[in-house]
Formats: C-alpha cells, structure tokens, sequence
C-alpha cells in the first residue's frame, strides 16, 4: 500500500508535480513578462507547458518554456502588440460611447456601441484561441490570427465555456481578495498559468482535430507550409468543415 502511494507515477502524485509545475511556470511568466512587450512570448510558452501537461508529456517544465519563448518570440510578440494596439482601440472607442463624448444622436450612438460592443466579444474570442495556436501549430503570424478567429466561431460552445472558466477564475480571485485573503494567495501564487491549465484540457481535443497522426512518437507541431494554397487551403478547411 505505501509502496504505491510514494510511486511517483501514483496519480496524487502527478497532480502535485502539477501544481508544483504551475507555481514554477507563475514565477518564469511573471519574470518574462516584466519587459510587457514580452507578454506573448511568455503566454505562449506557459501554453506550450500546459497543453504538454494535460496530455501527460513529461518534458521538463523550465527547458520546455525557454524553448518556446525562444522558438516563439518574433512572431508571439508581433501578435501580442496587434491585439495590445486593437484592444486599446476597441476600449478607447467604447469609452468614447457609452460616457457619451460622442456627438452623435442616442439612437446612432447606442447602435456604435453595440457595434463596438460586438468586436470586442469577437476580440476576447481570437485572442483566447491565437497563442495556444502559436504555441501548437507553425504558421504566419496572419494565418495564426485569422485561424484563431475562424477556430473560436466554429467551436463556439467551448469557446464560451472557456470564456466563462476564464471569467469565474478572475471573479474568484478578486472576490478572494475582499473575503478569503488566505485563498487569494493561492491565486497568486499559481496566477495566469492556472487559468492557461484549466483553458488546455478544451483546447487539446479542440486542437487534435487540425494535427496529423502522431508518427514515432513525435511531437504533432505540424508546419502548415508558408505558400499561399497551402494556408488557404488550411484556412478553408476552418472554415468549410
């Protein structure tokens, strides 16, 4: 009995190792994301880390995040900086609405907002999907963000879902913070990972539907090739099934 209980492949432990592997990926994201423009990078390597983790990959949690960083860096950062410079636009423009500093009539006003209002839904639904899909799949950086649209509309249930998971992991930390200090430091002390974790369990089935048979035990990172048919092909494919 004791002797399966301190086996390290006992599933109590793997889910500490787990939590273990969280606490550590907190400390490298929040350190890589000091810079902000960095925030990618980093986002996308705790997700390279996650999604390994929920398919049981045991690779070594620091190495395995170094090397997405580096792997991913240039095309993460270009598109953590887009969608910085869209969501700043798509606030500013519903600030701009709903405290009515737009001279336009309420009717014409009301419709801006819920226009607006509608982008951003569509917004927060690519850029929940667009650095798992980095951090997953090789692509141009605008196929990856047009993939992560097309991805979020057609799985749209697991989309909201993870919207929601995402929603009440923030609302619980915050409402921690007012009520149980204690738990709010657990949030902490896991912090974004924690909410990348929850995400990867959706995204992994989600995800081995666009992956080619795993082939000797190798990693299913396909190339989706640069050349225009190619990724228009894969793009339809998003968008026709």
């Amino acid at each position: 009995m004791f002797q399966g209980f301190f086996n390290y492949d006992n599933p109590v432990w793997r889910f500490i190792g787990k939590l273990g592997d969280l606490i550590l990926l907190n400390v490298l994201w929040t350190v890589c994301s000091i810079p902000i423009f960095t925030i990618g990078a980093a986002t996308t390597a705790v997700y390279y880390v996650t999604l390994k983790m929920v398919r049981d990959e045991n690779d070594s949690t620091i190495r395995s995040f170094f090397h997405s960083f580096k792997d991913n860096f240039k095309q993460a950062t270009v598109i953590w900086l887009i969608f910085l410079a869209v969501g700043l636009m798509l606030a500013f423009d519903i600030w701009f609405f709903v405290t009515g500093q737009a001279p336009v009539p309420g009717t014409l006003g009301n419709l801006m907002t819920a226009i607006a209002g509608g982008l951003t839904i569509l917004y927060i639904f690519a850029y929940t999907y667009v650095f798992p899909l980095q951090a997953r799949f090789y692509n141009p950086v605008k196929y990856t963000i047009r993939n992560a649209f097309f991805m979020s509309i057609r799985h749209l249930f697991q989309t909201i879902g993870i919207v929601c998971m995402d929603i009440l992991i923030v609302v619980g930390a915050v409402a921690s913070l007012f009520y149980m200090p204690q738990i709010f430091a657990l949030f902490i002390l896991f912090g974004m990972p924690l909410t990348a974790f929850a995400n990867s369990y959706l995204f992994v089935p989600i995800f081995k539907r666009y992956s080619p048979k795993e082939r000797d035990g190798e990693e299913m990172r396909p190339l989706f090739e640069d050349e225009d048919e190619s990724v228009k092909e894969a793009v339809d494919r998003l968008k026709n099934e």
